[in-house]
Parts: C-alpha cells; structure tokens; sequence
C-alpha cells in the first residue's frame, strides 16, 4: 500500500534541453529551486514525470515535473494524486501567468484554467479545487506573439528579477504548506522589489509657486512712483498741474 503524502508540489514545463530555459518553463525551475534548497533526493522517473522528495515545514513533500509536455501534465499529475490516494486540495501547482507583470507572484486556490494548457489538462484530470501558484512572465502586448513570447527562452536581463524571485520561492516554500500565503507572497514580492523593469519611485519634489508674468512681477516690484515736494522740480510742477492742496 503505498504511503500518503502530506502534499505534491508540481511546477510545469516541457522536457527537453531546447525548452529548458523558456518563459514556460519557470514552474520547472522553481521546483528545481526547492528541491536544491531543501536537499531533496535526486530526481526518479515516475508517474510519467521526474519525482523528488523531502521536507518542508515538517511533512513530506513529493516534488513533480511532469515530462508528458505541457498540454498533458494533468496525465502525471493525476497519477501521482490517485497513488497516494490524494485529494486535489493536497495539490500545489507552479506555472508561468502572462496576465502577471514580470516577477510579480499570486496565489490563488480554484479558478479558470485561464488559457493556460497546462492548467486546463490538470482541471480536466483532478478538478480544479488545488493551490496555484502563478509566476509572472509578462504579456507581449497582442494575442498573436503570445505563443512566441512563453516559448521563447529569458533574456539575460530578466535574471534580475528571476534569480532572486526563485531564491525566494526555495527559501519560503514551508510557508506555503504552513498555509501562510500572504505571508509567501510578502516575501517574494520585497526580493524582487525594484528589479522587475520598474524603477523605484522618486522622492515627491516641492511644487514651484505660480508664475506671474515678466510684466506683473516687474509691477510688483517697483515701488510707486513719489513726486518731489520741494526744490526747482516742485515748482515747475506746480506750475504744469497747479496746486491741488
């Protein structure tokens, strides 16, 4: 009989050195980053995937990246779930969200398969009522280069943001099966914080008063004008204007 599992964390991608480096495949690499970090066993063949086991917050994680390609991955998945005789609700799934800003992190339980193939088989296998974990890659702008932008590998200047967010996913996942996930999100948000391709905000400068014009500023200025009260220039204005005392 086999042994019940506390939780199967599951990141998805496809196999094969070509894809490895893909935008869809970052739920491979975060299930690569926890194993790493938490000294799981080295990866088996099973379940129509690549399986690692360990540790996380004190119960037994099966990690899984289903090897099926990704509009399959609900086939592994599924039959990790039936073995240990697991409820969907045991499931944690990480995968890649255009509808996300890059490095941006969200989780969320239930839901739309969202156009994502690989979400949708899953539903499809096990239902939809697990944990999702969705990692932000950024939409292209139009529907069209969608499938161009997922399959198409990181730059290099993304590492910024996606170095620290999968050190950061590795280092909190005990958070997840704690079930503290605001607290996860809190953490992945401050390590990538400024390294998304936003630049971090400026401090607020002091508002210039209003401008008068050059005209009525030189107005402002002068002082009204004083005419003389005695002396020669007195006299002749009194003789112009006469004397209004």
């Amino acid at each position: 009989m086999p042994e019940k599992t506390a939780l199967v964390f599951a990141g998805l991608g496809n196999p094969g050195a070509k894809y490895a480096q893909n935008r869809h495949n970052v739920g491979f690499m975060a299930a690569d980053a926890i194993a790493r970090r938490h000294s799981f066993s080295p990866w088996s063949k099973k379940f129509q995937g690549l399986v690692s086991e360990g540790t996380l917050g004190g119960q037994k994680i099966i990690l899984i990246k289903p090897q099926t390609f990704m509009n399959l991955s609900g086939q592994s998945v599924g039959e990790a779930l039936r073995f240990y005789k697991l409820e969907s609700s045991a499931l944690t799934v990480f995968y890649d969200e255009i509808d996300l800003a890059e490095g941006k992190l969200r989780i969320k339980t239930g839901g739309g398969a969202g156009g994502h193939n690989g979400i949708r088989s899953i539903d499809g296998h096990v239902g939809n009522t697990y944990r999702r974990v969705r990692i932000g890659v950024g939409h292209p702008g139009v529907k069209e280069m969608v499938q161009h932008h997922v399959l198409g590998d990181f730059a290099k200047a993304d590492r910024e943001w996606l170095d620290p967010l999968l050190d950061a996913i590795a280092d909190n996942a005990a958070m997840i099966v704690e079930g503290d996930e605001s607290g996860f999100m809190n953490k992945a948000a401050l390590a990538v914080q400024g390294k998304a391709g936003a630049e971090p905000e400026k401090p607020a400068q002091k508002q210039a008063p209003k401008q008068q014009s050059h005209i009525r500023q030189a107005r402002a200025q002068q002082a009204p004008a004083k005419l003389p009260e005695t002396g020669p220039m007195a006299a002749m204005l009194k003789k112009l204007f006469g004397n209004k005392d």
